[in-house]
């Protein structure tokens, strides 16, 4: 299995028009294809600074001449979550005449849509990205080749990856940003290749507040690891 992230812009997609014309993002919770009639069903997260441009956002999706359905399900302040059926894109259609398949959920922001698409071979990669040049842009941000004992350890061990995740959302901003730069500067090498002062320099508070910030950040993570480490078969 060969899997690839793209940076993708399509030329007939409303989500990545919209994210163009409006500061909103979308990212997709839930799709499914129907082959017959040739279109894509979505539920999609959709994000904007306020409701304004939310709403502003949504009223151009709503006329996009791609757009067959669009429901709004709930709408708060800049937030909404939508069911919406599009027509089959060029580049989907491309990657389904290649035998490809999606991998990960889409997120569109700013006029480009990163997707995560897999193929089973690499003649069929070749041939797919080849012709999705055609007519839509797109950059390959990564490619990852998994062996099949790869995939199989991936699957087995998708709870334990999902707690690291989870305990890596539940840091807050200071907390991230403290365990990344006490990480970057040694604090936890041996021999520390910085102090709690010289972290505490870097953020322009008390050695006391940064060293609390350090603690309370690996108890969450390490409480993860540990859940982890549990569950890893």
């Amino acid at each position: 299995m060969i899997d690839f992230t793209l940076d993708m812009k399509q030329y007939d997609c409303p989500f990545i028009d919209t994210s163009d014309d409006h500061d909103v993002a979308f990212t997709a919770v839930q799709w499914e294809f129907d082959s017959r009639r040739r279109e894509l069903e979505t539920r999609m997260m959709v994000e904007g600074e306020d409701r304004s441009i939310l709403e502003s956002g949504l009223s151009t999706l709503q006329a996009h001449d791609n757009m067959q359905e669009c429901t709004l399900f709930k709408k708060h302040e800049g937030t909404a979550l939508l069911r919406t059926v599009i027509n089959e894109t060029d580049a989907m259609r491309v990657i389904r005449d290649n035998q490809g398949y999606i991998t990960g959920p889409f997120h569109i922001e700013d006029g480009s849509e990163r997707w995560e698409v897999g193929f089973d071979t690499g003649d069929t990669a070749d041939d797919a990205l080849a012709e999705l040049e055609r007519n839509n842009e797109f950059d390959v941000l990564a490619q990852d080749d998994f062996e099949l004992t790869e995939l199989y350890d991936l699957l087995e061990n998708a709870d334990a990856a999902s707690n690291l995740l989870e305990g890596c959302r539940s840091l807050s901003d200071v907390e991230r940003q403290t365990l990344a730069v006490a990480a970057k500067k040694g604090y936890f090498d041996q021999p520390r290749g910085a102090t709690l002062q010289m972290l505490a320099s870097e953020f322009d508070i008390s050695d006391t507040a940064v060293s609390k910030n350090v603690r309370r950040a690996e108890r969450k993570i390490l409480k993860r690891v540990v859940d982890a480490m549990e569950g890893i078969e």
